[in-house]
């Protein structure tokens, strides 16, 4: 038996409401997150913000992401998940307002930071589940919060759109999920537990700083090299060098941030790689999806000239797939296993980018490619933080978790470099619109990573649990 089915747990009804509850922050969270997007160009026309400054309001959040996410893991093995839970609540709740009510870009930058914490708030909910439930009650915890962050999104993409037709002011907007996020902040003190299980020892202060920093570099290192080679290329190194810095800080730390030598072994390792590519195909796939949906055919030979309603649509099946997807997650891997689930979700995900690479000439080509990728996004992006919090002492789910985090996070970052040089790479004759052909590597190079995912998967050395 496992250490958390060892312990007196709760009750089932008191089960039932305190997974509400965390359900509630996960759509709160991804109601947020997907809000934001549709807005922007509208947004900047209010507050009179140029369109290379309002890349940052999307970058800032994903800074303060990979700078707290790891500090709030860990302390929240140290001192309490729902303590941390509650703290990163209040966090999300005053930047959702100073994002309302921002009278310049730097309070709304400052109000987007205080947003980070919000990519904390699943990894401190898992290690909270998986340290007061039994395995089977946590995982499909874990798979009703994956779910209910994907129904966020979901949520927070359409009906954010929705309201701001009505409304017609992208910050009044704002100010529902601004309203969401405040009343969270005394929910969370109604009836979530506090974690049993906490971790000795102290915060490793000069491990989370130097990793901080070092994401910040990379992730920024990212980010600028499509306005400028050389400057992105010097942080980016900056970054790396950083990181391998922390790297032997963290061999030689008594007590480190995290456990190097336990997360490279071949039964963690192969996970982390997968995380990295689903954020690569995750992220990496949209732009490119809506650039091709939203080309001229007459002008480029490929496309449809849609509208961006129209591209939302096409989004549509395949973000519903994802949330029934990750909800179904325990039942499917319930019965098949844990990593079998991942490396048939990986291998299906790959083979509908190679029917995309082949069939993309009409819609309902695309729509019917949607529904399979979108279920096997759903159900990978259940399986993978219950895959890893399981490799974890129970005393360090919180940081391992949040690692998980991050480095789905850098695959999205290096996704956006990648694809935009794939796509200025290969270009038409005489001009700098992609050709065909970019498209069609971009899928064929997603496809190829989820195969090696899949791989990595497969082999990895995994006990499941019972």
């Amino acid at each position: 038996m496992t250490a958390a089915a060892e312990r007196p747990v709760l009750d089932r009804s008191r089960v039932s409401a305190v997974v509400g509850l965390l359900v509630l922050f996960e759509i709160t969270s991804g109601f947020i997150q997907g809000g934001v997007a549709p807005l922007l160009p509208d947004l900047g026309a209010e507050m009179n913000i140029s369109d290379a400054d309002l890349n940052w309001v999307i970058s800032v959040q994903l800074l303060a992401a990979a700078v707290s996410v790891p500090a709030f893991g860990r302390l929240g093995d140290l001192y309490g998940h729902r303590r941390m839970l509650r703290i990163a609540l209040a966090c999300v709740a005053v930047g959702s307002l100073l994002v309302v009510i921002a009278p310049n870009l730097t309070i709304l930058l400052a109000g987007r930071a205080l947003l980070g914490p919000l990519a904390a708030l699943l990894p401190l909910e898992i290690a909270l589940v998986r340290d007061r439930l039994p395995t089977e009650l946590a995982r499909r915890a874990i798979a009703r919060l994956v779910g209910a962050l994907a129904l966020g999104t979901l949520l927070g993409a359409v009906l954010t759109a929705g309201l701001h037709e009505i409304i017609g002011n992208a910050r009044l907007t704002l100010l529902v999920p601004a309203v969401l996020a405040v009343l969270c902040v005394p929910v969370s003190f109604v009836a979530v537990p506090e974690s049993e299980t906490l971790a000795t020892g102290r915060l490793d202060v000069p491990g989370v700083l130097l990793l901080s920093v070092s994401m910040v570099a990379l992730l920024s290192g990212v980010s600028l090299i499509s306005t400028s080679v050389a400057v992105g290329a010097g942080v980016l190194a900056a970054g790396v060098l950083g990181l391998a810095g922390w790297i032997v800080l963290e061999l030689r730390t008594e007590e480190p941030l995290v456990d190097l030598r336990a997360l490279a072994d071949r039964t963690v390792a192969p996970f982390f790689f997968c995380s990295f590519v689903f954020g690569i195909v995750y992220f990496g796939s949209q732009a490119p999806d809506a650039t091709f949906l939203a080309a001229d055919r007459d002008a480029t030979g490929y496309g449809f000239g849609f509208t961006a309603l129209q591209i939302s649509l096409v989004a549509l099946p395949a973000a519903i797939g994802a949330v029934v997807g990750s909800s179904l997650t325990a039942v499917i891997a319930g019965r098949f296993g844990y990593r079998p689930t991942l490396v048939t979700a990986f291998l299906t995900i790959a083979a509908t980018f190679l029917a995309m690479a082949l069939l993309h000439d009409e819609v309902w080509q695309l729509l019917l490619f949607k529904v399979p990728v979108g279920l096997a996004a759903g159900v990978a992006l259940g399986a993978m933080p219950t895959v890893i919090a399981e490799t974890a002492e129970p005393s360090r789910t919180g940081i391992t978790t949040a690692l998980y985090n991050n480095v789905k996070t850098l695959g999205g970052a290096v996704a956006g470099a990648v694809v935009a040089a794939i796509l200025a790479a290969l270009v038409q004759a005489g001009g700098e619109t992609p050709a065909e052909s970019a498209y069609v590597t971009v899928w064929l190079t997603c496809g190829g990573l989820c195969v090696a995912a899949a791989l990595a998967a497969r082999f990895a050395r995994r006990s499941e649990a019972v």
